[in-house]
């Protein structure tokens, strides 16, 4: 493995990419939390950390060092959402007509599209309609580079080994919002999703989840998470690209009351270390 590539967009993305690693991509679209300059809204600072993956890019930091590739945004989520279609597009939050196509989703029948209409339940994220200039800025300036940075570092991988593995990494709470399909329900330890098969061969699925158990995790597969666009738009198993979803219970590692971290974050930082050291031999084992 030759030296370590990095790619930096200021208040934008980050990516550390080994240059001849192993054909496996992290990537963390909603662990970003710089807002630009001048940016408003409806919603409290608390409000705003709790639609963060906390600490999600710093629990899978390791990777690199095994010589896997990640990518972190470092816009929030709630400013413009890398895990969303740029169809996703809410017309009711616009002052114009959108121009381009769109397509209406579960994600924004809640208010959790491109653009967020709520912030948490019953909370407008704004108080006035967005410019269709507005909206289309967001996309070229955030959405649009890390799509571009994502799909690239997996062209790379799947050049050099002929396929390639991704896994696109997100943090859930501990139990089912109104905004979510499991309202109330108590979630497991971990969710693993690949869109109900259709966006990686089943082997790599259900090693990570094995994996997971193994080391005393409780694990559901497709539910109440099956995927959304990171892993639907790069997913290709029938091409030898696997993409698969990893949502982590936040009571594993810290408080949801603070969003400081809990005296079991190094438990969990040390057993995904293992995973993503598990994940690596996987893949090399599969792309000789």
């Amino acid at each position: 493995m030759g030296d370590t590539i990095e790619h930096r967009i200021p208040d934008v993305l980050h990516a550390l990419e080994p240059d001849g690693g192993v054909p496996l991509i992290f990537d963390s679209p909603h662990s970003g939390t710089t807002f630009p300059d001048g940016f408003t809204c409806n919603a409290t600072p608390w409000q705003l950390r709790v639609n963060v993956d906390v600490h999600v890019d710093e629990l899978f930091s390791h990777v690199v060092r095994q010589g896997a590739g990640l990518l972190r945004a470092l816009f929030p989520r709630t400013f413009i959402d890398a895990n969303r279609s740029v169809r996703e597009i809410d017309p009711s939050m616009l002052e114009e007509p959108w121009p381009g196509p769109m397509v209406e989703s579960r994600k924004t029948k809640v208010g959790m599209g491109l653009i967020r209409r709520h912030i948490v339940p019953g909370v407008l994220m704004y108080d006035r309609p967005l410019a269709v200039d507005e909206v289309r800025s967001r996309i070229d300036t955030y959405h649009a580079p890390y799509h571009q940075l994502l799909s690239d570092m997996l062209d790379r991988a799947h050049a050099l080994h002929g396929a390639v593995w991704h896994v696109n990494c997100h943090s859930m709470k501990s139990a089912g919002t109104p905004m979510n399909i499991d309202e109330g329900k108590r979630r497991p330890d971990f969710v693993v999703s690949d869109l109900d098969g259709k966006t990686s061969g089943p082997a790599f699925l259900e090693f990570t989840a094995e994996s997971l158990r193994t080391k005393g995790y409780e694990v559901s597969v497709n539910y109440p998470f099956r995927g959304a666009e990171l892993i639907n738009r790069f997913g290709d198993p029938s091409g030898n690209r696997h993409s698969i979803q990893i949502e982590i219970n936040r009571a594993l590692y810290l408080d949801e009351k603070t969003y400081e971290k809990s005296i079991d974050f190094e438990v969990l930082r040390g057993d995904l270390t293992t995973l993503s050291a598990e994940m690596v031999a996987f893949v090399e084992q599969a792309s000789d």
